[in-house]
């Protein structure tokens, strides 16, 4: 049987339960200690707020999840072991590096004055996946990519290479985030071609569109897809999240997708301005309570079985950490 790395030892597949693949104890934009009137959540506060986030879920009947927060995205792996050893919870963090835009582009373009970076971050994969980041001696349990809406750079296809190279020697899964619902399928195709196993990736964000073709071409190339920004409206709509999401569980693709809500918990810094964070919060946007509350009244609504659902929340979750490949798709 396969073992996963969390933030608190190793665990197996079996052992994750109902799972959320897809949530941020705390977020930090690159250059957020830069707006030092606003530092953000203390070590106190994002403790407290976590801890409150994780019991909420376990009252609901969750007991693991991964927090797929890269490298250069302001990740706390031993905030996440404190929170985890405080509430029992299974928390899988990862190792990686965000999209051009957003993420620590400067330091890694800086390097490649200097040659191909690919080895270098592979071997800063392998290192976190197999040893533990930093001295902290906390492994990761997947690798983390992305790329922006429309476009994949030179930089991120650099990440992409990297990360495949780390997946095939180590055997780790690789969960990605795409922008309104575009680039999965490249993602998924330079990830194969570099040697990847397609069910050992998630296609994150994909229900950042209701494109049934782009979701059924990936499914069919036997990845997972991340329907993983549940309470997110700003970004798309719930509506036809729902609706995409019954239309691929009625087209025979429910056993590869997971779900989740990519809600941050605390921030580094003030990158969203109060009074519009509090505006996006108004429709359950970062509330990891989301889905159970309100998505799965309207799946039920619309047809879906509780087998179904729970087919999403802990069957999906458990075969992707386990390796078992997916069937063919009609």
């Amino acid at each position: 049987m396969a073992t996963i790395a969390t933030v608190n030892g190793e665990t197996t597949p079996d052992k994750l339960g109902k799972t959320l693949m897809h949530e941020h104890l705390v977020i930090g934009y690159p250059g957020f200690e830069t707006h030092t009137t606003h530092p953000g959540f203390d070590a106190h506060e994002q403790y407290r707020v976590c801890v409150d986030k994780i019991q909420s879920l376990q009252e609901l009947g969750f007991s693991s999840m991964l927090d797929p927060c890269p490298n250069d995205l302001g990740r706390d792996v031993e905030l996440a072991a404190k929170v985890a050893q405080r509430t029992g919870f299974q928390i899988v963090c990862a190792t990686g590096l965000y999209k051009q835009s957003e993420g620590g582009f400067a330091y890694w373009h800086f390097r490649s004055n200097f040659g191909s970076q690919v080895d270098a971050m592979a071997e800063l994969f392998i290192r976190e996946l197999t040893e533990g980041i930093g001295e902290t001696g906390i492994r990761a349990g997947i690798i983390k990519v992305a790329t922006d809406a429309g476009a994949i750079t030179d930089y991120e296809k650099t990440v992409l290479e990297a990360a495949a190279k780390a997946s095939v020697e180590t055997g780790a899964p690789i969960t990605t985030h795409t922008d309104n619902g575009t680039m999965g399928d490249a993602q998924q195709r330079i990830l194969t071609e570099n040697g990847v196993p397609a069910h050992r990736i998630i296609i994150g964000h994909s229900c950042g569109t209701d494109d049934h073709d782009y979701h059924m071409g990936i499914a069919r190339g036997g990845s997972y897809l991340g329907f993983d920004r549940f309470g997110l409206e700003v970004a798309f709509p719930d509506e036809k999240r729902v609706a995409s999401l019954v239309k691929m569980i009625r087209g025979g693709a429910g056993d590869r997708v997971v779900v989740s809500h990519d809600s941050v918990w605390c921030w580094r810094g003030e990158p969203i301005p109060p009074k519009v964070l509090a505006k996006m919060g108004e429709g359950g946007a970062f509330d990891p309570t989301h889905f159970s509350k309100l998505i799965i009244p309207k799946l039920r609504e619309a047809g879906i079985r509780d087998d179904e659902i729970d087919r999403l929340l802990i069957e999906n979750p458990r075969r992707f950490f386990e390796g078992e490949k997916l069937g063919t798709l009609a």
